[in-house]
């Protein structure tokens, strides 16, 4: 048996390997097989060549793409199938399905209340452990998601409130170590003559009321913030000799503030200790505003009382109540705090002067404020309605005051922009020629009268309306705010300006302190001193 193939490969011829086979001495052919022939045109080879050229990149890419999504990785080609397939023919997978569907069936318990009776998890390990062992149906899952969702909300919010109450406290209360530094200079001033001395000396007293001097005022009863306030002053300033420092305090700090700095001089710079019991002018006829202030149950009520009472927490923002809470304050009622709105009587014969709020750092020279140009304006003030930080530097009237209120909504402007106590530069000359003191009183007298309707922060609100066309905008790099609670304050920005303060809840003398912050203050803390040491004082 032979097999042949024609060289066209287009016949196969089986034949016998017998010569004798059918009796004529020649072999035969048993089977002649023709095949087709084959029509592969080159055109149809380059057509199948370009769209797979077109395809196969795709499906790598497609591919790549998959199995870099996925959280399983495919190990064989029957899973990459399943996860191409759908894919390739245009539809979604089951896990796409399945979020749609919870989607679907989250949307339409959104609206229902979840029962009261419903046992919700306390854990997602509970979650799942009685999704094992009860056959939920979908729906009854959702409501259970919804009822723990709610839950923990609540509880979070609740912690919240609880955190910035407990926030509250501690800045309004007085740390041990600066009680202790005021007892121990107390006692210090009681037993040692020289921390009784005069202050300034004798023969420097003509230069308390000379113009030709920089004259800074600071109104405080906080002996360590006023050590720090006066100390990054001279060491930041050019001519520090040109340096006058009033500190004025209250009866009770002031043989403490007294004997700090006597004990503790800060020359060639000059300070002034004097307590409010020592100005003549300061009596209950010139002041009955404040006495007011101080005497008004609803006042004491309001700064003293229960912070919670008549406050939906359920519809308040935990913004909103930190802002109220900082509000209440009560150093708002403080003598202390609205001492600087009688600056021109309180020293006569100055022309000019800069206060201080005792929880600023003076980071430069202060000495070209001196120079500048009020343009017959009493306050040169840093405006707060501007600038890089849309929360601290946003503020309008809008912001301050009860708008709502008929008397507010007509004499003020809602968009009219605010400016910042803690560092101003007043011209006392010209001050004393308006009437902004009996405006101020006046507008504090509608607040008590309307039970606090008007406006619920502080003091700068009836000085925002008393010195309405008396304020000169200065460069907004002499005094930057916030740093008292605006935790993500740039620090490039804090280095760059002449006084920053920590307005706010969170002062640098205090455990909530921000830490990033405080060193900014701590830096002008003399920790040597041996009071500091002993008392303890926050590093």
């Amino acid at each position: 048996m032979q097999l042949r193939f024609s060289p066209s490969m287009r016949s196969i011829t089986i034949s016998s390997s017998n010569s004798g086979g059918n009796g004529d001495g020649c072999g035969g052919d048993l089977m002649k097989i023709k095949l087709a022939a084959r029509q592969l045109s080159y055109r149809a080879f380059f057509h199948t060549i370009l769209i797979l050229s077109f395809l196969l990149p795709f499906v790598f890419i497609l591919t790549a793409v998959i199995t870099l999504e996925g959280v399983n990785k495919c190990s064989s080609f029957g899973c990459l199938g399943r996860r191409l397939g759908p894919k390739l023919l245009g539809r979604s997978d089951e896990s796409g399905r399945l979020v749609k569907d919870f989607a679907k069936i989250l949307s339409q318990v959104n609206s229902e209340k979840v029962p009261e009776n419903l046992k919700i998890p306390n854990s997602f390990h509970q979650l799942v452990s009685e999704m094992k062992e009860n056959k939920y149906n979908s729906k009854e899952f959702a409501l259970i998601l919804k009822g723990m969702m709610e839950k923990f909300e609540g509880e979070i919010r609740e912690a919240k409130f609880a955190e910035l109450m407990n926030k509250h406290f501690a800045a309004s209360a007085l740390p041990k170590s600066i009680h202790c530094l005021t007892l121990r200079l107390t006692d210090e001033y009681s037993s040692n003559a020289f921390a009784r001395r005069q202050l300034p000396a004798p023969e420097l007293l003509p230069l308390l009321s000379d113009n030709s001097y920089h004259h800074l005022v600071v109104s405080t009863d906080n002996v360590l913030a006023a050590s720090v306030v006066v100390a990054s002053a001279v060491q930041s300033s050019q001519y520090p000799e040109k340096i006058v420092f009033h500190v004025i305090t209250d009866k009770k700090t002031y043989a403490a503030m007294h004997a700090w700095f006597a004990l503790n001089p800060v020359s060639p710079a000059i300070v002034e200790v004097k307590g409010v019991h020592q100005f003549d002018w300061l009596t209950r006829e010139n002041v009955p505003v404040l006495e007011a202030v101080e005497s008004h149950n609803a006042i004491r009520n309001y700064y003293h009382g229960n912070h919670l009472a008549g406050a939906n927490l359920s519809i308040t923002t935990p913004r909103t109540f930190a802002s109220k809470l900082q509000a209440r304050s009560p150093k708002y009622i403080s003598l202390l705090n609205h001492l600087r709105i009688y600056l021109p009587e309180l020293f006569p014969d100055l022309d000019k002067v800069v206060f201080l709020d005792d929880d600023v750092v003076i980071q430069r020279d202060l000495s070209p404020l001196w120079d500048i140009d009020l343009n017959g304006k009493v306050n040169g003030a840093v405006e707060t309605c501007r600038g890089e930080d849309k929360w601290v530097m946003s503020k309008h009237f809008r912001n301050y005051f009860n708008f709502s209120n008929p008397r507010v909504a007509k004499n003020l402007n809602p968009d009219d922009c605010a400016w910042a106590y803690g560092m101003n530069v007043f011209d006392l000359h010209a001050w004393r020629k308006t009437n902004i003191i009996n405006t101020y009183h006046t507008w504090v007298k509608e607040n008590l009268k309307s039970n606090l309707t008007l406006w619920k922060l502080g003091t700068l609100p009836p000085a925002l309306v008393a010195f309405r066309g008396n304020v000169q905008p200065i460069d907004p790099s002499w005094h930057m705010l916030g740093l008292g609670y605006q935790n993500n304050t740039n620090i490039e920005n804090v280095k760059k300006a002449a006084v920053i303060h920590y307005n706010g809840q969170s002062k640098p003398w205090l455990e909530i302190g921000f830490e990033h912050l405080r060193p900014f203050w701590t830096k002008y803390v003399n920790y040597s001193n041996e009071f500091i040491r002993n008392c303890h004082v926050l590093v």
